[in-house]
């Protein structure tokens, strides 16, 4: 990999300037990971992600609804 950082997969909670808050889940595709890595390092980060990716995915979700919940209650 040319550069000596990158962000795979990175989950953040986010306020605007207006105070509404969101989640937000990002990453690299799946389909683009051959383009950066190699042999038993791709294999590596496709497994980090195959395990992290669907339980961000269900933070970034409950958090999500739980946001919308609070804002029609409110």
């Amino acid at each position: 990999m040319s550069c000596k950082e990158g962000n795979l997969l990175s989950f953040k909670i986010l306020i605007d300037e207006t105070g509404t808050i969101v989640t937000e889940l990002s990453g690299v595709p799946e389909n683009y990971l051959h383009k950066l890595f190699k042999d038993g390092e791709l294999m590596l980060i496709r497994k980090i992600l195959k395990e992290a990716r669907p339980k961000l995915e269900e933070l970034h979700s409950y958090l999500e609804n739980e946001l919308d919940a609070m804002v029609f209650t409110t």
